[in-house]
């Protein structure tokens, strides 16, 4: 199951587990859609990959499986 981390790995930007701006690699790294097209070029920088838009888990499911409070920042990404 996914973690849905709740910010942007680069400029930590919340991200709550709708939001629609959430980018994950195939190692759920995550970042905002603004740093992925923007700085990131598209590429992750931890393992080279690709990124796709986060799945949203409905909130009803939340319940039982909360989304991730601990942050990930890598300020020099």
């Amino acid at each position: 199951m996914l973690e849905l981390r709740p910010n942007c790995e680069r400029c930590d930007c919340d991200l709550p587990p709708a939001s629609t701006k959430a980018r994950i690699c195939t190692f759920e790294c995550t970042f905002c859609s603004d740093c992925v097209d923007g700085p990131l070029r598209g590429v992750c920088p931890n393992c080279g990959g690709n990124f796709v838009p986060r799945p949203i888990r409905p909130e009803n499911k939340l319940l039982n499986n909360p989304a991730s409070t601990k942050r990930v920042y890598a300020k020099t990404n």
